[in-house]
């Protein structure tokens, strides 16, 4: 039997990112953890990423419009989780959780090399929602490391990413690998893909 609730966020799992803003000086960048992150649109590529106001890093990334999306993974989880509980204007968070900065190619904004995929994302628009302020970007670099790269098929392998996401107050990382888009109406799959 299905019971009714009261409405809520309840639409997991979500990407568990660190969000980078400010510049490449020391001192000067921040990190901050969010899960209210999603893909909006394919062409051109955009994304929403869902800030407090009270945040340190919503009046940088307001001031800068620009910010990088970078995706973590299972090893880097604790790491994930302080940075969204320290505030950036007591901490610096790059060098505690021992993160090595690099510039994005397009905005310069500051990227973590260790992240498995980093996004580079220029402010459109802000919208104020309530307890979030909704920040629509346009996605105008992607940095992927090698390391996850299948060879043969040039994508992205998600699995040996070990990708972290969140759900309800909650890490965890991704499950098994079980197809992909179109994979339940193909009659025979001869690839194999990630």
């Amino acid at each position: 039997m299905r019971i009714d609730w009261k409405p809520g966020t309840l639409i997991y799992p979500l990407p568990a990112v660190l969000i980078s803003c400010g510049t490449m000086e020391d001192g000067e960048a921040n990190l901050l953890t969010a899960s209210w992150v999603s893909t909006i649109c394919t062409n051109p590529p955009m994304c929403v990423v869902g800030i407090r106001p009270e945040r340190h890093s919503h009046g940088i990334i307001r001031e800068q419009g620009a910010f990088g999306i970078n995706l973590t993974t299972v090893s880097m989880a604790k790491e994930t989780d302080w940075c969204g509980v320290v505030s950036g204007r007591k901490e610096d968070k790059f060098a505690t959780c021992g993160f090595t900065k690099e510039p994005g190619s397009r905005l310069g904004v500051p990227l973590i090399e260790e992240s498995p995929i980093s996004l580079e994302c220029q402010v459109r628009e802000i919208t104020s929602l309530g307890s979030h302020d909704m920040f629509l970007a346009d996605i105008v670099g992607v940095r992927a490391d090698e390391a996850y790269i299948d060879p043969e098929t040039g994508a992205f392998d998600m699995q040996r990413a070990e990708l972290l996401v969140y759900a309800h107050g909650g890490y965890f990382g991704l499950g098994d690998y079980i197809g992909h888009f179109g994979w339940s109406v193909r009659k025979k799959d001869k690839t194999k893909r990630r």
